[in-house]
């Protein structure tokens, strides 16, 4: 998910559309006020229902097997998870004019994750880990294997090699492309041989949900899977740094191929959005450097 600040009407989906869909499907709903969300995801999205419920609209094909998946498998997960995640309380149909499912959920409490919205980083990133972990821990049987469906995360990060060469290719010049080329080379080695278990495949802060400076939720597992959960330690570098990195770290533990996995998700992430951004947005360009510059130096002390 990309967060971004919500766009009534892009994608085609705005709030009358919402409207017409609750109340022709769900009309025991239909009089609840409909508001865009203040910041909302790029796959779907996302409106207040009243009080209490949201509706999640997919933006694209791509998106819409989501819906399905979390509607079935968030219940069973919940449960064993140490904060709160999205309940589904119905799933709506194509209508209106809307090409794909969509879903009805309970409102969950909290603002998005932010360094000023944090009270103690460390603790939250121990937090972090602790959700992770014990996703790992659910049992996986039945899941859906990593696929199409999570965009591969769960799968090896192979599916992206041809993406992530054709951007070292352009980057050359512009980043230490040697070093970045010896890191993912080392997280294609790095193969997965552990039994398959639950990741949630975008563990962002835009993903992460804060009340009182804590961890309250972690939403959107449209990504989500059974596989290798590699990466699922993203954060480690797009959000941690310093004592915090080394407080999920040594919570959420895991062995050296794991991280190394890790390492090349991340860098396959910073590097296309280096692309996209270099000549056109610096600031967002010198995040994804930083990104960059921080995988590049953990994996030196890796060795």
């Amino acid at each position: 998910m990309v967060e971004s600040l919500h766009i009534d009407g892009r994608a085609g989906i705005d709030a009358g559309l919402v409207k017409r869909l609750v109340a022709t499907q769900f009309p025991q709903w239909g009089a609840l006020p409909v508001t865009p969300v203040e910041r909302d995801g790029w796959d779907n999205r996302t409106y207040r229902l009243g009080d209490e419920m949201t509706a999640r609209l997919p933006t694209a094909a791509g998106y819409a097997p989501a819906v399905d998946k979390e509607h079935r498998w968030l219940p069973i997960l919940a449960p064993s998870l140490p904060v709160a995640i999205p309940a589904p309380l119905a799933k709506g149909a194509p209508g209106e004019g809307y090409l794909f499912s969509w879903s009805i959920r309970g409102w969950l409490d909290g603002e998005t994750a932010s360094l000023d919205r944090i009270g103690d980083l460390p603790e939250f990133a121990t937090s972090v880990a602790d959700f992770i972990l014990a996703l790992q821990r659910v049992d996986a049987t039945g899941g859906p294997a990593a696929g199409a469906h999570s965009f591969y995360r769960g799968a090896s990060p192979a599916y992206y090699d041809d993406e992530t060469r054709r951007s070292l290719a352009v980057l050359d010049g512009r980043i230490d492309t040697t070093r970045a080329s010896a890191v993912w080379d080392a997280a294609l080695k790095a193969a997965w041989s552990g039994p398959p278990v639950w990741f949630h495949g975008d563990v962002a802060s835009g993903n992460l949900l804060v009340r009182n400076g804590r961890l309250a939720a972690v939403i959107d597992f449209g990504t989500s899977g059974v596989g290798d959960p590699a990466c699922d330690l993203v954060i480690a570098w797009t959000m941690f740094s310093g004592d915090s990195r080394e407080a999920f770290r040594g919570a959420v533990g895991q062995d050296p191929a794991m991280w190394a996995r890790a390492r090349g998700w991340a860098l396959w992430k910073a590097l296309i959005s280096l692309v996209e951004t270099i000549d056109r947005d610096e600031r967002k360009a010198a995040g994804n450097r930083r990104v960059i510059d921080e995988v590049l130096a953990d994996h030196d002390r890796a060795g």
